[in-house]
């Protein structure tokens, strides 16, 4: 086996685990709360993350060094960032805040003009259009002459943690520190954070076996081995291209998933917007693939 085809192997095993968090989410928000969800995860994913830097020997180094960064990153991430997308999911059928979060990358190169001082060009301004628009049929629910919208609280919320997640990666372009050990001092912050939120708030109840089965799930997969195997895959392959567009395949599955096991009925306002936001990615990525082709 090749390095690429074990990266595609890696890649293609985090978009298969990534496929099966909307389903998990709706599962596990139907017996805890946003704010419990995320602390059960957070726990269980700051353990893995632990548990592999320790073996990898960095845990020296991230006891060291980095936390001036991770102060202010834990607070975005996994704290504001999950506590939205989670309060999105609770709020809107999977597929809808699904769908709305892949806008993320889009955000991301709209928000990096005024911070990292890039330029639009026409196919960022035409893929923002086009994917929008998908965002705007998914709001509406098919009605996109009606601003009425069904429930817009939860539309606030998915369309805000995209911006959050495009907000913590491009902070985080000059972020030096290795992945694994920025992650895990990122959750060693947003851990405690969310153990103050919780006894402020709900504090601490137990809501039976299955459903910190779920927030383990979550804590282990979405946050955890996902990550992982995807660093995996960006760092061994010949071209990052050749792995990132396996993220496409991710929506169709959860779609098939969130039917299969959570028993929500295809709307077609979202098959509609998520073929109009996947077309807008799809557009983003022009000028990658063409330059690739040419190097």
């Amino acid at each position: 086996m090749t390095q690429d085809q074990r990266a595609m192997l890696y890649g293609l095993g985090a978009v298969a685990l990534w496929s099966t968090v909307a389903t998990a989410f709706k599962v596990a928000l139907a017996w805890m709360s946003p704010l419990e969800l995320m602390w059960w995860a957070a726990l269980v994913s700051w353990l893995l993350m632990g548990i592999i830097v320790l073996k990898q020997g960095n845990m020296g180094v991230a006891l060291r060094r980095g936390w001036r960064t991770a102060l202010w990153a834990g607070v975005m991430n996994p704290v504001a960032y999950y506590l939205v997308l989670f309060a999105a999911y609770d709020r809107l059928p999977g597929q809808e805040a699904m769908a709305l979060n892949y806008t993320w990358a889009l955000a991301m190169a709209f928000l990096a003009v005024p911070i990292l001082g890039h330029r639009l060009t026409r196919l960022d301004v035409a893929a923002g259009l086009v994917a929008y628009s998908g965002v705007w049929v998914i709001a509406t629910r098919g009605e996109v002459f009606n601003v009425a919208f069904e429930n817009p609280l939860g539309v606030v919320f998915a369309l805000a943690s995209t911006l959050l997640w495009a907000l913590y990666w491009l902070l985080n372009a000059k972020d030096s520190r290795q992945p694994l050990v920025g992650q895990w001092q990122n959750f060693s912050v947003g851990l405690p954070v969310l153990t103050v939120l919780l006894l402020l708030g709900p504090g601490f109840q137990w809501h039976g076996w299955a459903a910190l089965g779920a927030g383990v799930y979550v804590g282990l997969f979405e946050m955890g081995i996902a990550f992982v195997l995807w660093q995996m895959a960006v760092q061994s392959v010949s071209r990052t291209a050749k792995v990132s567009n396996l993220i496409f395949l991710s929506p169709p599955v959860s779609l098939l998933l969130l039917f299969l096991i959570v028993g929500e009925p295809m709307r077609l306002s979202t098959l509609v917007g998520l073929v109009l936001i996947l077309c807008g990615l799809a557009i983003q990525q022009l000028p990658q693939a063409r330059h690739a082709s040419t190097a």
